[in-house]
C-alpha cells in the first residue's frame, strides 16, 4: 500500500501533467515500484498523470531528478518533467532561480527560473535523421525525420494536425521494426504568426499527450532543416503550440554536428495533496 499522508505536488507542463514527490528525506520507496506508478497516474481510480517524478538529492546538482511513466517504464528524460522540477526545485528552496543543475538518467541539465517560468539547457542534440528510413509517407504528410532528444523522437510534418489520427498513426510507428526501443511520435504543421502546431502520441503513456518537451526540440531542430526556418542563433525561438493551446519554446544553436537545444514553458503548481487509499 502506499503511505497514507505522504505529500505530493501536482503540476503541470502545459498540459503535460505530472506527480511530483520530494524524495530527498524520504527515499521513494513503493512508490518507485512500477505497479505503484500506475496506479498513482491512472485517471479514474489515481491521482492521474502523464508521469511520476522524485526530486531526490544529488552529489553534483541541486536536485536528482527520477521519472517514471505513466506505464510504469523509466524514462531516461522528460522535458516537461525537467521544467516542473525546476520551478519546483526553486518553490522548495533547493535552488536559486539564477542558475542551477538538474540530475537526470540523460545527464546534467542546467535550469533557470525568471518570473515564474523555468527554462532549461538540455543536453547536445547529434542524432538527428533528415528522412526515417523504412517508414513511409501517409495522407497529409510531408516529411518524417527522427531526433534523439534524452529519448527518441519521430517528427512529421503535416498538412494539418487537426486531421491526424493521432492515436491511430502514431501507435504502429511507436514500436515500429526501425525504432528498436520505441519513439514517442510528434505531428507538427504551421499555424499562424510564425508559430507551429504540435500534437504527440507518447511511449510510455501510450497515448495522446497534451503537450511533449523533448518533442518539441526534435520538431524544432527537424522544422528548422526542413523549412530553414531558425537563424540559428541564441536570440531565435521556435514556438510550438501544443494540444493543451499552451506554448513551447525552443532556442536552437547549432556547432559542428550538434544542436544545443534550450526549452521553455509552463511549470506551474495545480495543487497539494497527501496520498490516502491508493
Amino acid at each position: 500500500m502506499i503511505p497514507s499522508g505522504r505529500e505530493f505536488f501536482k503540476m503541470s507542463g502545459s498540459g503535460n501533467d505530472f506527480v511530483m514527490i520530494d524524495a530527498r528525506e524520504d527515499a521513494p520507496g513503493i512508490l518507485a515500484q512500477p505497479d505503484t506508478a500506475k496506479r498513482v497516474c491512472a485517471r479514474a481510480t489515481g491521482v492521474g498523470a502523464d508521469g511520476i517524478v522524485f526530486l531526490e538529492r544529488a552529489k553534483s546538482a541541486a536536485v536528482r531528478l527520477t521519472y517514471l511513466n505513466a506505464d510504469g517504464s523509466r524514462a531516461e528524460l522528460c522535458g516537461n518533467a525537467t521544467l516542473c522540477t525546476a520551478r519546483l526545485a526553486v518553490e522548495l528552496g533547493m535552488a536559486q532561480s539564477g542558475s542551477f543543475s538538474i540530475e537526470t538518467d540523460s545527464g546534467l541539465v542546467w535550469a533557470r527560473v525568471t518570473d515564474g517560468v523555468p527554462e532549461i539547457d538540455l543536453p547536445a542534440v547529434s542524432d538527428v535523421r533528415m528522412t526515417a528510413e523504412g517508414i513511409a509517407l501517409g495522407p497529409g504528410e510531408r516529411r518524417i525525420g527522427y531526433a534523439l532528444v534524452g529519448v527518441p523522437h519521430l517528427v512529421i510534418w503535416c498538412d494539418d494536425v487537426a486531421t491526424v489520427d493521432v492515436v491511430g498513426r502514431g501507435r504502429p510507428l511507436r514500436s515500429h521494426p526501425t525504432m528498436p526501443k520505441g519513439a514517442n511520435v510528434n505531428f507538427v504543421s504551421a499555424s499562424f504568426g510564425g508559430a507551429w502546431r504540435m500534437r504527440t502520441y507518447e511511449r510510455g503513456v501510450e497515448a495522446e499527450t497534451l503537450a511533449c518537451g523533448s518533442g518539441s526540440v526534435a520538431a524544432a531542430i527537424m522544422l528548422s532543416i526542413w523549412a530553414d526556418i531558425a537563424a540559428l542563433g541564441t536570440d531565435h525561438r521556435v514556438e510550438l503550440v501544443t494540444s493543451s493551446g499552451r506554448s513551447l519554446w525552443v532556442r536552437l544553436e547549432q556547432r559542428a554536428q550538434q544542436w544545443l537545444p534550450k526549452l521553455s514553458g509552463e511549470g506551474r503548481i495545480v495543487f497539494r495533496g497527501v496520498f490516502s487509499e491508493l
